[in-house]
């Protein structure tokens, strides 16, 4: 490596991060924007982060907590704001921002605008009344859900639908979530799960994101698909804070993925809990009524057992007496065996819809799709094959140099290699090329003789 020469000044990038912050703050120390807020975040700390942006650009903006207070209104994604502040240079980033010490609200940003417009649009029509609303199963068997397949919704509703009921099916039905095809995306695969007649609810969403990230769910596509459904659907959008259009829409709101799962599957340790104390419930109240009656026989055993009554009552209702406790007895102990039987029948159901032998199914359909789509692909590839040679062979046969092969050539008259069909086109000690099967060759025309003079 070269030495450097001493008169160059190295800078370290805090340096140099520390000279354009000067530089930004002392010439923007005091401006006013005008855009709309995207992307707002609001920590623990009380600070508020978001994006300023209008319709080509974008900065990054910071309201610490002692100044936001002082704000007339709290910000909110959509909205179009115009703010006072310094323009300054973020360290730990090395990016510029401004540092919002005033704030005005301006309007409604475009966003929100197509927001609130739609949403009037579709109340209107319907799609929002409580009426249309599809009641949530309680104990659902299958459930398919609409999301992207790797973001982190799937793995939490996944997870926490595995730790409540691992009993139940899952189908998903993989989309992108954000971007110019997402809204399609989500509507075909709302109506491809309806075509199914083995899915109980679906739960369709995505995690947080800004008002551009959630927005293929404020598209009419969606809204539509969701208020078409014959499943209900759960829609678990964003976070908690966030509403869509399809939150607006679907049969039942989740503030999360999460909560969707949560929502949508009973903890299996608190049903078999619930059944547990039903049955110990049972137990008490049979002891109840076997105490309660024994007791009274036992009262009216003392009353008969007197000299007076005993040979008027005791002996001659001592058998009923008996007969009827027994038949108690054999009544609760039935009642009891019922219910237990009952309880049985309700746990081995959950523990009988095992997916296991579904799966196995689907994996055999599967390998005899594939056997038949490479059996096909082998007829197809012959048929094609047979086909080629057959117009090969065709065009062999029409080929010039097929005829020149067979003794004939072709005459072209030089320089310009005209084709020669006539012999009054000649004269003598004219050149021409002569193109044979294999080779040229070049003449010089000695005579030339009219038609009909000489035949083949």
């Amino acid at each position: 490596m070269a030495d450097m020469p001493t008169q160059v000044k190295i800078y370290s990038i805090a340096q140099i991060t520390s000279r354009i912050r000067d530089s930004l703050e002392a010439e923007f120390c005091d401006v006013w924007l005008e855009g709309e807020i995207s992307n707002l975040k609001t920590p623990f700390s009380g600070h508020i982060y978001f994006i300023l942006k209008d319709s080509t650009s974008q900065i990054r903006a910071v309201a610490f907590r002692y100044q936001s207070r002082s704000f007339a209104c709290r910000p909110q994604d959509g909205m179009k704001v115009l703010v006072r502040g310094r323009i300054t240079v973020y360290d730990a980033r090395g990016e510029y921002q401004i540092v919002v010490e005033q704030m005005e609200v301006r309007g409604t940003g475009s966003l929100q605008a197509a927001f609130e417009q739609l949403k009037l649009k579709l109340q209107a029509e319907g799609l929002f009344s409580p009426e249309a609303k599809k009641p949530i199963p309680l104990y659902p068997q299958t459930i398919g859900i609409v999301t992207s397949p790797t973001g982190a919704a799937i793995r939490d509703i996944l997870q926490i639908i595995r730790r409540r009921f691992a009993n139940v099916s899952i189908i998903i039905n993989p989309v992108r979530v954000q971007g110019e095809e997402a809204p399609w995306e989500i509507a075909k695969a709302i109506r491809e799960l309806n075509e199914r007649a083995d899915i109980d609810v679906l739960i369709v969403g995505r995690g947080g994101g800004s008002i551009e990230d959630l927005w293929a769910f404020n598209e009419e596509i969606v809204a539509r698909a969701i208020f078409e459904s014959r499943i209900p659907i759960i829609s678990a959008v964003g976070h908690e804070i966030d509403f869509t259009i399809a939150d607006f829409v679907a049969d039942l709101r989740a503030p999360t993925p999460s909560a969707a799962a949560e929502l949508v599957v009973k903890n299996k340790q608190d049903l078999l809990e619930k059944i547990s104390a039903i049955q110990k419930k049972m137990h008490r109240l049979i002891r109840y009524r076997l105490d309660l009656y024994s007791g009274r026989v036992q009262r009216y055993s003392r009353i008969w057992m007197s000299p007076r009554y005993m040979d008027r009552f005791f002996h001659g209702h001592q058998q009923t007496i008996d007969t009827l406790e027994m038949r108690l007895r054999q009544s609760l102990l039935h009642k009891l065996s019922l219910a237990k039987g009952q309880a049985k029948h309700a746990i081995d159901t959950f523990y009988r819809h095992n997916p296991l032998a579904r799966i196995h199914d689907r994996q055999e359909r599967v390998r005899f799709l594939r056997e038949s789509l490479c059996q096909r692909e082998g007829e197809y590839i012959k048929n094609q094959k047979t086909r080629m040679f057959s117009i090969v062979g065709k065009l062999d046969s029409l080929s010039p140099l097929a005829v020149l092969k067979r003794g004939y050539s072709i005459c072209r008259k030089l320089p310009d290699f005209e084709i020669i069909t006539d012999s009054t086109n000649l004269g003598p000690r004219d050149l021409i090329n002569i193109k044979l099967f294999c080779g040229e060759i070049i003449c010089e025309v000695c005579e030339v003789k009219e038609h009909g003079e000489d035949k083949i």
